[in-house]
Formats: structure tokens, sequence, C-alpha cells
């Protein structure tokens, strides 16, 4: 169940607009998605619609969408009763997705040293200084976010629909466990380097150097991912 603490911040929250013009569903979504990934709604948690509705100052209508947003990003589940919960996929699910992300990353990456334009490569450099400059200083969500947009931007330059159609629904799949992946500190040195060989090999257009660096950096996500269920485990024990 979602907790008292988790409702009360919810409330405290402002639902600030990610994006331009969006409607209060994908607003709410937003919002729920960041306390997701952040985990102050946990792994498994039923999701009250009457309480959460009410800590956001909407309706159960819109938070409904949101939810129904959500569960298409498995992010959030049904029970056999209907009844939401923020989703607990186990490692070996997390594995086979991202076994699927490498492909499409390493794809992206080749038809981006084709396609990209300077000024997208540059973008994507930039980010890449951005988070190496930032790794001590920037908050974990906000290194996440630049991780994101600077893979997202990847495939955005690799020029085709049909992979950025379909990264897209793999990535907001794995939207938490690439979170869990990229918040830990004592990996963010590895994670840092591999990034450094991806834009170094993108800026030179070499298509087979970008794709084993694309896919050797979603293989680490898998080790990382591991490592911090193993962790969080160990630390409930203790609790």
């Amino acid at each position: 169940m979602v907790t008292n603490s988790a409702l009360s911040d919810l409330q405290e929250s402002d639902l600030e607009l990610q994006r331009p013009r969006a409607t209060l569903v994908e607003i709410a979504a937003d919002k729920l998605r960041e306390f997701i990934l952040l985990e102050k709604l946990p792994p498994g948690a039923t999701i009250s619609e009457r309480d959460v509705a009410a800590a956001l100052g909407i309706s159960r209508t819109p938070l409904r969408g949101a939810l129904t947003l959500l569960e298409q990003d498995g992010l959030v589940e049904y029970s056999v009763t209907r009844r939401p919960r923020v989703a607990d996929p186990s490692l070996e699910e997390v594995a086979e997705n991202l076994v699927v992300m490498g492909a499409l990353e390493a794809l992206g990456g080749e038809l981006a040293c084709v396609n990209a334009t300077d000024s997208e490569v540059k973008n994507i450099v930039s980010l890449q200084q951005k988070m190496a400059a930032g790794a001590d200083t920037l908050e974990p969500l906000d290194f996440f976010r630049t991780d994101m947009t600077m893979h997202q931007s990847i495939i955005k330059a690799s020029g085709n629909r049909a992979l950025i159609e379909t990264h897209a629904r793999y990535n907001a799949r794995l939207w938490r466990a690439r979170f869990v992946s990229s918040r830990r500190s004592d990996g963010r040195e590895q994670t840092l380097a591999e990034h450094a060989a991806i834009v170094d090999a993108l800026s030179r257009r070499d298509a087979k150097a970008t794709a084993g660096a694309l896919r050797e950096h979603l293989r680490s996500a898998v080790t990382n991912i591991s490592v911090a269920l193993e962790e969080r485990r160990a630390a409930q024990q203790k609790e």
C-alpha cells in the first residue's frame, strides 16, 4: 500500500509541465512516474485511486488515464481484482528486455553514424560532457534524465521512424530499471567511461565501434541492476 508519507509528498509536489501543452492525464502520469523512479511509490505497492487522486488534487478520471499510460509503460500493473500496483518485474524479465534494448541501440548507433547531422552529433557530445562534468553534483534524477536524453538523441539521429517508435516502447518499460542502474554511485565511473566510448565512436562515424560500445553499455546495466537489487534486499533485511 502507498504510505502516508508518499501521499504527503504527492500533495506537496508541484505538477509541473514536463512537455508543452501536456494534458492533466499526462502531467499526473509524469508525476507518478517520477515517484516510482525515486521509489517513493515502491515496487509492489498497491495504489489507492481515491487517496492518490486526492493527494494530487485531481478527480479519479484523469488519474485512471494516468495509470493506463503507466501500465502501457510497464510501470503499473493490475491484480486479478483490477487493483493497480507499482510493477515489480523480476531481474530475469528486465535482463531479457535489456538484451533487446541493446540490439535496438546498437542498430540506432550504426544508423546514426551514417545519418546524423553534425549538429546532432555535437548535441550528443555535449550531453555526455554535461554528465561527466556533473557526475558529483547533479541530482540522481537530473543525471538520469540527461543520460536518457543522450540515448534517445542517438536513436533519433538514426532517422529510422520504426526504430524510434520501437525503442520508445522498450525504453518506457525499462525506465525504472535503467534509473536503478544510473543512480549507483559505485558504478558511475564505469558508466561515464562507457558514455565516452560511445560518443567517441559516434564522433568518428565508426558504425561498428558505436554499436559495440552501446551493446557493452547495456550489458553493464544488467550487472548494475543486479547489484542494486541485492543491496536493496540487504538493506531491507537490516530494517
